[in-house]
């Protein structure tokens, strides 16, 4: 699984092109890209989950499996970022997610395998997936 925060006003959101890209390349075999949107970094994702839906649909053809909007950093955060920020740190250790598009690689077992940034791009990441298979 590729699980990522997203949003549709982020300077990242080109990332959906890539993260649908590996989607489709990599489905077949088992592997899932899991979008959750998140609203908490400068409000980039103010639509409601419909309108994201649609967003993402007819701008980026996102045919992945798209999640309700979600909290990743503070009190409100989602029990899946709870635990994939407690399985793989940020910079520093950091346990907090930095922006929209973090990405978390977790294998088939539940571990979580990778945490990416937002500046590394979905493409740069098949390798990793690559390699799982």
């Amino acid at each position: 699984m590729l699980i990522v925060n997203v949003a549709s006003q982020c300077v990242f959101t080109g990332q959906y092109s890539q993260l649908q890209s590996l989607y489709e390349s990599y489905s077949s075999r088992g592997v899932i890209v899991m979008g959750f949107p998140c609203n908490q970094f400068g409000a980039q994702e103010p639509k409601s989950e419909e309108g994201i839906k649609e967003f993402c649909s007819l701008r980026y053809n996102v045919s992945f499996p798209m999640f309700s909007k979600v909290d990743v950093n503070g009190p409100s955060t989602h029990p899946l970022y709870v635990f994939l920020k407690s399985k793989s740190k940020g910079v520093l250790g950091s346990e907090s997610i930095k922006w929209n598009f973090t990405k978390f690689l977790v294998g088939r077992d539940g571990a979580v395998l990778g945490r990416f940034s937002s500046t590394y791009s979905p493409k740069s990441i098949a390798k990793a997936v690559e390699k799982l298979l």
